[in-house]
């Protein structure tokens, strides 16, 4: 059982995500502000995270320096924030089977801007090096078919759908799909970077559950202020008793809060990068509720998410090539410093057996 548990939540997860794409989706279509939702998801998970925050780290939780809920703000600005408001009016431009692709870059981003960044390292004479540029391309090459392509409609075998106002192909003009297609990569892109500078600030501001409770709050007050400017008309603030409220909750509740949690643990259990390769999920499980609900799945979507997977796992590839590569030769390494210390004292070469070579430790994984 023990064995079999990381693979079930990790489906869980990518359920849960895959929801949420067609809950907001349904939403938007029936008219729901992309801002204000994003408002009130903020507003349920601070009610929520909040409280639990301060029962548990009331008492052991480091003290928060001037310096530090600087870059809290800054990070909730842009990966909480601005990345979710721009995900949301991507979605509203194109479709939820569109978003769950676009998804699929965030592992091979999180690695490219940790290469930047020099966190990661990037040999194109190795084979590894290889793999993994060729996977940044077919990334790329995926994205491009995604903007570019819609094609044919899958048909849904579904002739009554679940919702009312579920967008069809001829609902997304080629401009303004485009234009869904550049602002789901823009946000993706932003939540890869606030990814990868997480790190640092956990190291400076250990706290996990403070530092996250603190980001949300920062992005409530944030996500308040965009509304304002972006929803002048406040009969649109006005909850109802509709898919958009179901949506509010489900986002604050279940992703922002559960879905945390489930990761971490499936990090804990059995690493960031099984938790990566299981991301192609989300376009899979996405594209089946969205066939269920009546809801547009082009052909375009599902070349361009398969161009996007593959991406995906040849940079996984890469890395664990490079991994193996590295530990061999760290254990040569070991294995000649005993060789040369043995030699200087007998003066006699020592055969080395494969009890005697230890491999170092795995490289640090790609953080999501």
């Amino acid at each position: 059982m023990g064995n079999i548990a990381p693979y079930a939540v990790s489906l869980l997860i990518r359920f849960i995500y895959g929801v949420m794409q067609i809950l907001t989706k349904v939403a938007f279509n029936q008219g729901t502000s992309t801002s204000v939702l994003v408002f009130y998801r903020h507003v349920v998970a601070t009610i929520l995270l909040v409280p639990i925050a301060f029962a548990i780290e009331r008492k052991t939780a480091p003290r928060l320096s001037y310096r530090v809920c600087v870059k809290l703000f800054v990070h909730a600005l842009y990966g909480l924030s601005a990345s979710i408001n721009i995900s949301s009016i991507g979605l509203n431009y194109a479709s939820a089977t569109s978003a769950s692709a676009v998804l699929n870059l965030l592992p091979v981003l999180t690695f490219f801007l940790a290469l930047m960044l020099g966190m990661e390292s990037l040999k194109l004479k190795r084979f590894h090096g290889i793999v993994k540029v060729s996977g940044i391309v077919l990334c790329a090459v995926g994205v491009t078919v995604l903007a570019l392509y819609q094609g044919p409609e899958l048909k849904s075998f579904i002739h009554h759908p679940l919702f009312h106002h579920i967008s069809r192909v001829d609902a997304h003009p080629s401009r303004n799909w485009i234009l869904g297609i550049l602002l789901q990569s823009l946000a993706t892109a932003m939540f890869a970077l606030w990814t990868v500078l997480q790190g640092p600030v956990l190291e400076e501001y250990p706290s996990m559950l403070l530092n996250t409770t603190i980001q949300v709050v920062f992005a409530t007050v944030q996500s308040f202020f965009t509304a304002l400017v972006m929803e002048r008309d406040f009969s649109r603030w006005k909850l109802r008793l509709d898919v958009g409220l179901v949506a509010i909750i489900y986002c604050g509740i279940v992703v922002s809060a559960f879905v945390n949690y489930l990761q971490i643990w499936v990090i804990d259990k059995s690493g960031p990068v099984f938790l990566s390769m299981t991301v192609p999920l989300t376009l899979v499980i996405t594209a089946i509720l969205s066939l269920l609900i009546g809801e547009a799945v082009t052909l375009g979507s599902v070349i361009s998410g398969a161009l996007m997977v593959g991406g995906l796992y040849n940079v996984l590839w890469g890395k664990r090539i490079e991994q193996v590569a590295t530990s061999k030769q760290g254990g040569r390494g070991e294995n000649a410093a005993c060789f040369d210390l043995e030699e200087q004292e007998r003066a006699a070469p020592v055969l080395a057996t494969q009890d005697s070579i230890k491999t170092v430790p795995d490289m640090k994984e790609l953080k999501l």
